[in-house]
């Protein structure tokens, strides 16, 4: 499995409500992902909403959504963790986007995003651990 999956790729414009690819994520060691959703480009009195569902098939998704990314309005950066590690029938992610608009100046909506999977590898039980130490007055 790729250590990083492009669930919407990198600067996709989107205009309407939409789904994207299937990605089989059942080869994953850890299952759990840093979710980094990129908005490049937007116009004004919109909104987006993206979202991470599930599938043990590939066909029928979950009811819910697995993850749901804070709302957008603006350009940058906003960063989650996907973790499935409680869910080992989850075979199958990908990303829902809807889109808002509110304005009168464009019709349509338009943002330019991108959302990229980042697997975490799994920490070795070996691994030490340092504790921090608390300071006591």
């Amino acid at each position: 499995m790729a250590n990083r999956i492009q669930l919407i790729p990198e600067n996709t414009r989107l205009e309407a409500n939409g789904d994207g690819s299937a990605f089989d994520i059942s080869a994953s060691p850890s299952r759990t992902f840093l979710c980094r959703l990129t908005v490049t480009d937007q116009i004004e009195q919109e909104s987006l909403d993206v979202s991470i569902w599930g599938s043990t098939d590939g066909e029928t998704w979950t009811k819910k959504p697995l993850l749901m990314l804070p709302q957008q309005f603006y350009r940058g950066t906003t960063k989650l963790i996907l973790d499935l590690s409680l869910r080992p029938e989850i075979k199958f992610i990908r990303a829902r986007w809807e889109l808002f608009r509110w304005g009168r100046v464009a019709p349509i909506p338009m943002f330019v995003a991108g959302l990229e999977l980042e697997e975490i590898p799994p920490m070795s039980r070996e691994t030490p651990t340092t504790r921090i130490a608390h300071a006591t007055k």
